[in-house]
């Protein structure tokens, strides 16, 4: 998973059974079937950060189906939880002493993979990044990565936040503030959904003619600050000290709390839940208050969109995750050219949530 939360990714299980007995991958893993035998003779071992949660029996689903498209046989192991780091270098210890034709790999901790990494490397043994893939592994050692373009994902949050709010803002007598809730400042997917959501929201806003070139001010955090203090849109981005509920919903707190708030974003699950559970007392969201914005689902995520607390939010696609990982590995195995896919991101809301691209991609 993302290590931008640690328990963000529960599909229904009626919906994997269901996209199972269909055996086609459509929206939430796109794609048609072409036949082909998963008893082929390339073998490809897949390493998870996880195995039991229903995010990792998505990834696994697209991985097999692409297996039995393309003539592979796909080993997926994971560890018991993303903290049992030394369970996973294990496991990718053995994948390698396999020998297979190619290795998709999702690190729980790059630096504790290093050797490993270095024996496959020695044994030309092609390594394929999947969801968060090996962030910070040696040049060279990752031939390509299937994942979800997380800049291009927070910029769908803050293009679907612009239409909501379009009227408002531009029309607004005096200045304005959108807010940002982030789980931290050291994950690199939520920094880029974050980055992503404030230079497309920047972008957005500057080309209004009532606003223009200079509007915007991001102020909150000096990691995205643009070093402007004020401006006709300010965007205020907190992180909390600390990742704990407690102090998530601090943050989102003192954003409700201020009263030119227009409009708030919660870069993953931690932090829409925390303006969830921020808003049960203040009650500042909603279609005619602060429009809020999240990412990921959960089942308060997912209740906070059916009840109009949040205009929608952005998902990720396990299925083509997974699928893509192991086209890669099966390319990447006969010496193909291969390079980085971008998995995909969707934006759900109260109206489409049921559809059926979308609702394989919602975990409770």
């Amino acid at each position: 998973m993302f290590q931008s939360a640690k328990k963000w990714k529960r599909l229904a299980v009626g919906a994997l059974a269901a996209m199972f007995a269909v055996g086609a991958l459509s929206g939430c893993g796109g794609g048609s079937s072409s036949g082909g035998s998963a008893g082929g003779n390339v073998k490809i071992e897949m390493v998870a950060k996880g195995f039991q949660h229903d995010f990792w029996k998505a990834v696994r689903m697209g991985a097999e189906q692409a297996g039995k498209e393309l003539g592979a046989d796909i080993n997926f192991v994971g560890p018991d939880s993303e903290s049992a780091v030394a369970q996973q270098v294990e496991m990718i210890k053995n994948a390698v002493n396999k020998h297979p034709a190619a290795l998709c790999l999702a690190a729980l901790d790059t630096k504790a993979t290093l050797d490993v990494i270095g024996q496959a490397q020695q044994a030309k043994i092609p390594i394929i990044g999947f969801d968060s893939g090996v962030p910070g592994a040696p040049a060279g050692a990752i031939v390509a990565n299937a994942a979800t373009d997380n800049y291009a994902a927070g910029g769908i949050a803050a293009e679907n936040m612009m239409k909501a709010i379009k009227g408002k803002v531009t029309q607004a007598q005096g200045a304005v503030r959108i807010g940002i809730v982030a789980q931290d400042s050291n994950s690199e997917s939520i920094g880029q959904r974050t980055k992503g959501f404030v230079d497309k929201m920047i972008q957005l806003l500057e080309a209004e003619p009532a606003l223009g070139t200079g509007s915007v001010a991001v102020v909150g955090h000096d990691k995205y600050a643009n070093g402007k203090t004020d401006g006709k849109v300010i965007i205020e981005v907190r992180i909390p000290s600390e990742v704990s509920d407690n102090a998530g919903k601090t943050e989102a707190a003192t954003l409700l709390n201020k009263p030119d708030l227009m409009a708030i974003y919660g870069s993953n699950e931690f932090s829409a839940k925390c303006i969830i559970n921020a808003n049960e007392t203040l009650q500042k969201l909603g279609p005619d208050k602060v429009i809020a914005v999240g990412f990921d689902s959960g089942a308060l995520q997912i209740n906070a969109i059916k009840t109009g607390l949040f205009i929608g939010s952005v998902t990720q696609d396990p299925v083509q995750i997974g699928y893509q990982a192991v086209k890669l590995a099966v390319a990447a195995a006969k010496g193909e050219k291969v390079e980085d896919v971008d998995t995909g991101a969707l934006w759900y809301d109260a109206k489409n949530m049921d559809d059926a691209k979308i609702k394989p991609c919602l975990y409770q």
